[in-house]
């Protein structure tokens, strides 16, 4: 059974999760079935989990498959209830354009002319109110809007373009294509169209040179990324290494012996970053350099990778940051999975069995394979296993939602920038306590300074910012960001006894 102190906290995020429950049926009860469809598909995300934490609370145990069955469940169904939504929206929106077009048929052509003029006139004594976009070109912009896509009715300077203040009259990817596509065939590559949210949750369309487009990197910048290179590969080494017994930088001449290990690092993290690179080009997105960021722990702790070319929506932001961590988590996992096959009496490394503790993945999945080796005091194992499990924690940290990490931009591709903000901001908050709680780990501290400081923004709006990923791509962002806490958080002493870890 869980000790006291787990039982008030089990129980505790079970009834802070059902409060939410109930909080959220109350405001969905107003936007009647739709609102409904979208409380279930909340229901359905979190049922899991509440599931599985009052089994812990009551000292039950579900193994690490049963949990991966109850998120499959609940992904399909999740899905279901995403193509109910969207049907019942559909009929809905349907409904809205009736009527909007019975009320434009009331009203005379001369009073929408009139009204379209004196929303769009610009105060020439305002600064801030002129769109810097030249005369002439603004007028034709203009032109592009209609009823039945996006009906403008204020324009409004931004930066060196104009935004477009008014109506969605489409669903958003029919109103962004028939936009692009008379803009383009007016200016062809000069403008740019975004069609986003404004502050108040509102559409609107901003307007952008092509000279604001992101720029390839600097001379400087590829020069960074080959010295960040060069200083990973001897820490990777070192890692290496320091595993095997030995200090490699004082010990150079046996780098032999460091590298098989510093070489699966190195595979991990070039999967890695093939699956950025192969979906970014399927979906004619450009990737900068990535910059390595080298770690005397284990090695590296992944790349920076920045885009160098507008996304056309949301679901290729979620495609590219996908790929990567499921390329290198995959990668990551079989190597773990075979490693922990290979081990025998007399492996490479012998590790205390309390290793294993330090996270739940592992420790869930090394105690399938390896099963009562583990009650023992130490357990001899592969090195495929160490490179396999620093792939997952590599991964796993790159997953983290904040920010431009990859688990970051799989929350703003999934729920937007507000949430993309909110979660930036918690994983800081649990990063500073971590490393505050435990300071005899550097890495959430270090984390913590490189989020702050180089990724902390997130990415700049895609040009259809509006559509959402289907809720395949949902449900595969959830299963991911499972998997990384499932890497990071260790096994209570408590839930590792029972396991028989240790």
């Amino acid at each position: 059974m869980l000790n006291t102190s787990e039982a008030i906290t089990t129980l505790s995020v079970i009834l802070v999760a059902l409060g939410f429950l109930v909080w959220g049926y109350n405001r969905a009860k107003k936007y009647k079935q739709l609102g409904i469809l979208a409380w279930l598909q909340s229901v359905v995300l979190i049922a899991p989990w509440l599931f599985v934490f009052g089994l812990f609370a009551l000292g039950i145990y579900i193994n690490f498959v049963g949990i991966l069955a109850l998120l499959i469940v609940s992904s399909g169904i999740y899905i279901y209830l995403g193509n109910r939504l969207r049907a019942e929206g559909q009929a809905e929106l349907l409904r809205q354009r009736a009527a909007q077009r019975l009320a434009q048929e009331r009203s005379t052509t001369t009073e929408t002319t009139a009204e379209m003029k004196a929303a769009i006139a610009a105060d020439p004594d305002n600064p801030d109110a002129v769109p810097k976009i030249p005369s002439d070109d603004l007028q034709k912009i203009k032109e592009i809007f209609s009823i039945d896509t996006f009906f403008a009715t204020e324009t409004i300077s931004y930066l060196e373009g104009a935004i477009f203040k008014g109506n969605l009259r489409s669903e958003s990817e029919v109103a962004y294509e028939k936009l692009s596509g008379k803009l383009r065939d007016r200016f062809a590559d000069q403008y740019r169209l975004f069609l986003v949210e404004n502050p108040e949750g509102k559409p609107i369309v901003i307007i952008l040179p092509s000279s604001n487009d992101p720029q390839p990197a600097t001379l400087a910048q590829k020069n960074l990324s080959v010295v960040l290179m060069v200083a990973t590969i001897a820490t990777s080494l070192e890692a290496a290494g320091l595993l095997m017994g030995f200090d490699w930088f004082s010990q150079i001449g046996r780098y032999g012996e460091a590298l098989p290990i510093a070489f699966g690092v190195w595979l991990v993290l070039g999967v890695h970053e093939l699956g950025h690179w192969i979906w970014a080009r399927r979906r004619d997105v450009r990737l900068s350099f990535p910059l390595l960021l080298p770690s005397w722990q284990i090695g590296t702790f992944g790349a920076i990778t920045r885009f160098e070319s507008l996304l056309p929506n949301r679901s290729t932001l979620f495609d590219i940051a996908f790929a990567g961590p499921a390329a290198g988590g995959l990668f990551s996992l079989l190597l773990l999975a075979g490693g922990l096959l290979l081990s025998h009496s007399g492996s490479l490394f012998t590790l205390p069995t309390e290793f294993f503790q330090g996270s739940i993945l592992v420790g869930t999945l090394a105690k399938a394979i390896l099963g009562d080796r583990l009650t023992q005091t130490v357990v001899d194992i592969h090195p495929l296993t160490m490179v396999g499990w620093i792939g997952l924690v590599i991964t796993a940290l790159n997953l983290m939602p904040a920010g431009q990490l990859d688990g970051g931009r799989i929350v703003q591709a999934i729920y937007g920038r507000k949430t993309a903000r909110r979660t930036t901001i918690a994983t800081l908050v649990i990063l500073g306590i971590v490393a505050i709680v435990n300071p005899g780990n550097p890495i959430p501290l270090y984390w913590g300074i490189v989020i702050l400081f180089l990724q902390r923004d997130l990415e700049r709006p895609s040009l259809n910012e509006l559509s959402e990923p289907d809720d395949a791509r949902a449900a595969l962002g959830l299963l991911v960001l499972f998997l990384m806490l499932a890497t990071l958080i260790p096994l209570s002493p408590a839930l590792a006894g029972r396991l028989g870890i240790g």
